[in-house]
Parts: C-alpha cells; structure tokens; sequence
C-alpha cells in the first residue's frame, strides 16, 4: 500500500491553487505570450514547478506554446469563457490544480461550488487506494458538515454569509458533525484565519478532509478544492504538520 507523504495538506492546496492562478493571470495580462523564464519572474514561482504545470496545461489545451517557447492561453480554454460556461470554464482552470493535489496526496481530491446552503461537488478524482473515500460529480452536501461547504461560506463577505447561516438546518450526519450556529460561526471564524478547513468525521465517520479556497481577486470564494481520505491515512499529523 502507498504512503502518503507527511506535508500540510492545507498548504498544499493553498500552495497549488495560487501558483496555477498567479500563472494563468500573468498570460491573461500579456497578448504575445509569456517563455517560462518571464512567468516565473513575474509571479516568483520556481522554474521546474512553473514547467510541470505549463506542460499541464498546454498538454490538455488549455495553453499554447509557440516556436518561440512562448506560452498563451490556450483554445480550449478560451472557447470556453466564450460560451459563458462558468461551470466548464472553473473545471478547465482547477484541473491540474486538482491533478497536482491527487500526484501530492493519492487520496481522493474534489472540485464543489456553492450553491444555496449547499457544496455542490462538480468535478471528482478518486483516490488510487482499494480503501478510499468515494465522492460523485452532482453530489450535494450542506455546508455545515464539510470542509468544503465550510470553507465556501467561510471567505464570504458578510451579508452574503448572514443569508446563508439563517437558511442551515443543522442535521447530523455523524456524532462529530457541527450542531448549532454558535459551534458553526466559531468553526468559520477559525477556517479564516488559518486560510484552511477540516472536516474530522464530520460527514462520514472514519473519514477526515482538508479544503481551501479559489478566490477571485476580490477575495470572495468561486469555489473550493479539498483531499478526503480514510483517518488512517489523512491523519492529526498530516492535517497539522
């Protein structure tokens, strides 16, 4: 059986969501491409990690790479944003986002917006392991029992968080799930300072799950990524080390 590797997975996801955004925003900002040397100088990410991800990228259409060795964005990515199909258009962008969280983990990685007082888990890689958490693409859960929905309301702003909060029906779904508004607006308010949250077998026991945010440039959550496993192998130590 693999290992996971002993990191943060809340770094880790934080970590990965920013350096594919901060590339995919300086090609965003220049129209004759960037070569891998400019990406790098402009958003401090190292060479051979800027590489992985463009050779991602481009590989799956979503960049080009001209004769030159400049990179622009890519067709696939932009018919998307032309068909106005946010939903395509999020998933094109978070998928190697999401790759990179299941090569780093090799646990179950997931892709969920919000939607009412609900995360809506719109794209889904399971986890390589016989013993896996199991998610499907359509699946909703309420917020207040997951890392994800957690971390969507969150990094809302204010008034937008209070419309949600007073729709929750605080349902168990095991003896660990949060159970009033109290525990649930301190559990948001330590999710925003640590950047971060953990749902520990809070929606299914024997499980744990780590989620961050993709937030636009206003700071406002789009959606959020979270890695799910079996305790045994996303444990105290992986979550806090």
């Amino acid at each position: 059986m693999q290992r996971v590797a002993k990191t943060d997975a809340g770094s880790v996801s934080v970590g990965v969501i920013s350096k594919v955004l901060r590339i995919l925003e300086a090609l965003q900002g220049s129209s004759g491409g960037l070569g891998l040397k400019a990406i790098c100088d402009r958003t401090g990410i190292h060479k051979s990690t800027a590489h992985r991800f463009l050779k991602h990228l481009e590989r799956e259409r979503y960049l080009l790479r001209t004769e030159a060795g400049a990179y622009l964005i890519g067709p696939r990515l932009s018919q998307l944003s032309a068909r106005g199909n946010q939903e395509a258009t999020l998933q094109a962008v978070a998928r190697p986002i999401l790759w990179e969280l299941w090569k780093s983990t090799q646990e179950t990685v997931n892709l969920a917006v919000l939607d009412q007082r609900t995360a809506l888990y719109v794209d889904v890689i399971e986890s390589p392991h016989e013993f896996r958490l199991s998610s499907r693409v359509g699946t909703r859960r309420s917020v207040h029992v997951t890392a994800l929905g957690k971390t969507l309301v969150a990094f809302l702003p204010r008034e937008a968080q209070e419309t949600i909060l007073d729709s929750i029906v605080f349902q168990a779904a095991t003896p660990r799930t949060i159970g009033n508004l109290v525990q649930f607006r301190q559990e948001l308010e330590k999710v925003r300072r640590q950047g971060y949250a953990v749902d520990d077998e809070e929606a299914v026991q024997g499980a744990r799950c780590v989620s961050a945010p993709i937030l636009n440039s206003a700071g406002e959550p789009i959606a959020a990524v979270s890695v799910s496993g079996p305790v045994t192998r996303v444990s105290p130590n992986l979550v806090n080390a």
